[in-house]
């Protein structure tokens, strides 16, 4: 089992749980041996509720109760292909910024009236990414598609870009959200190629403004350290040559759309990866993809978030072949990555540190709520994760890094903040919990942590529904029944392995 040692307090309560020490999961590659031979091999293990849930947490934010039983109640090549093969679609926020006109007019304002229009903008710039951010908590919450959002949340956080600054207006902040989306489990060469071509990433890295005269290598760099490649793969003369390539790709600064400017585009002869040719943006990425690191990087990359950290580099070179042979198309790969052995180990359960957005989402999914409690965003603000705002192009490090001392607090105040709220009124199976101590604590345990939970946390949850260490005096009964439950659902939220995926 993966615990830390803790002490959880429940609000107005001097009730505590002890948790015994060990090393929180997540942050290193698991203990235990792997068998290359049949790591990517389907799985024909035990398939039940606990099996359906790791599946959902990872291909999703975890679902309810009833969708894990749902689950469970077919097969696991069943249960992992429904997830594979979704149907396609989201609406979108209301009313998206998009100030290109009004701030092209801007240029031949006066400097007092520009600033104080800009004020105005930046200030509807940050009303609609808010907007933006409570969407997509909502749409993660109740869609029908839940491995099409985690891969969009997966990509946010690997081809990053960060809303309003540089000029990354909303609009095209949801662009990019949206070319994530419709390219869920699509083909990552293709996928590049897009956000090579993409306003918001033309805009935060530079290349709108890279031409003939005066290249920019932003882009160029990241393109094969950050996004595709990884270090040690290529080297500064690649970057000079790629940055050359992209000249002339650019934003139509009046309407957001991408322009490709020949005027500015370098046509000379360019040497990259040990090729040579008039390459434009096009030819550099479809070279990249030719590299054998390419599919190297992109294994490692989905292993790390989906199964665990640090994977051996056999499963790597495992993973890589499967998308070598699919040809860079994902939903092959995914299929065959979330049926099989490696995926379903003991080795790789509740081996990764949920998100803050795993864990936001995840909560709400758990209890059965219909909507996103509305100072979730806030929430996530203090856990350490902004949607449309990663820290810098390498986005989330992710990892130990989502749980510190200041952050542990922050995700026990917003269980708390939820388990409080008139919202948990919704939850169907928190109001038929049992009114009985022990079958109420076994229940909780089953639905919020799958029971994985030592026994003495269930002792635990027992006396605290029991009224142990509490101020208020008697036994578990129909007049504190609310507060007791909900009390002790906060209890099993701040136990270690809730923290897990």
């Amino acid at each position: 089992e993966r615990w830390t040692a803790g002490r959880y307090k429940t609000p107005g309560s001097r009730y505590t749980t002890t948790m015994p020490a060990a090393v929180v999961a997540g942050l290193n590659r698991p203990a235990g041996t792997l068998d290359a031979s049949q790591a990517l091999a389907p799985y024909r293990g035990p398939w039940n509720q606990r099996t359906a849930a790791h599946l959902l947490r990872r291909a999703g934010f975890g679902g309810t109760p009833a969708q894990q039983r749902a689950l469970a109640a077919t097969s696991s090549h069943a249960a992992v292909e429904s997830l594979v093969h979704f149907s396609s679609g989201a609406g979108a926020p209301d009313d998206i910024l998009s100030p290109w006109q009004q701030v092209a007019d801007l240029r031949t304002a006066d400097d007092m009236t520009r600033r104080a229009a800009m004020n105005d903008i930046r200030k509807q710039e940050r009303e609609s990414i808010h907007a933006m951010q409570v969407w997509w908590l909502n749409q993660m919450l109740t869609t029908a598609s839940p491995l099409q959002e985690k891969m969009t949340l997966y990509f946010h956080g690997h081809f990053t870009t960060a809303a309003i600054e540089k000029g990354v207006y909303p609009d095209i902040a949801w662009q990019q959200n949206q070319l994530f989306r419709s390219s869920a489990l699509g083909n990552l060469r293709a996928l590049t190629l897009a956000v090579s071509q993409d306003p918001a990433m033309l805009i935060y890295l530079d290349n709108a403004r890279n031409n003939r005269a005066h290249p920019n290598e932003n882009y160029a760099r990241e393109l094969m350290e950050l996004f595709t490649l990884g270090r040690g793969n290529y080297n500064e003369q690649d970057v000079r040559e790629s940055a050359r390539a992209f000249t002339g790709w650019s934003v139509d600064y009046k309407t957001g759309q991408f322009v490709l400017r020949p005027r500015q585009h370098d046509d000379g002869e360019k040497n990259f990866l040990g090729q040579t040719g008039y390459f434009d943006g096009t030819d550099i990425v479809n070279i990249i993809y030719r590299q054998p690191a390419a599919s190297r990087f992109w294994a490692q990359s989905l292993l790390g978030f989906f199964v665990y950290n640090d994977p051996e580099p056999e499963l790597i070179e495992a993973l890589a072949a499967q998308i070598r042979k699919n040809d860079f198309n994902l939903a092959p790969v995914m299929s065959v990555l979330l049926q099989s052995n490696v995926f379903f180990s003991e080795r790789a359960y509740r081996a990764l540190v949920k998100s803050p957005v795993e864990f936001v989402v995840g909560a709400h999914q758990g209890f059965g709520l219909e909507q996103i409690e509305p100072n979730a965003p806030r929430a996530l603000n203090s856990m350490g994760q902004i949607l449309f705002y990663p820290p810098n192009v390498a986005g989330w490090p992710g990892g130990e890094n989502w749980i510190t001392s200041q952050t542990i607090i922050a995700r026990q105040n917003f269980a708390a903040s939820l388990v409080n709220s008139p919202m948990m009124q919704q939850s169907g199976w928190l109001a038929e919990t049992p009114a009985d101590a022990e079958r109420a604590a076994e229940t909780l345990i089953a639905n919020i942590l799958q029971s994985d939970a030592p026994p003495q946390a269930a002792t635990q949850l027992v006396g605290y529904l029991n009224g142990a260490g509490t101020s208020a005096l008697g036994s578990f009964s129909g007049e504190n029944f609310q507060e007791r439950v909900r009390g002790a659902a906060y209890l099993a939220m701040a136990m270690p392995a809730y923290q897990l995926n």
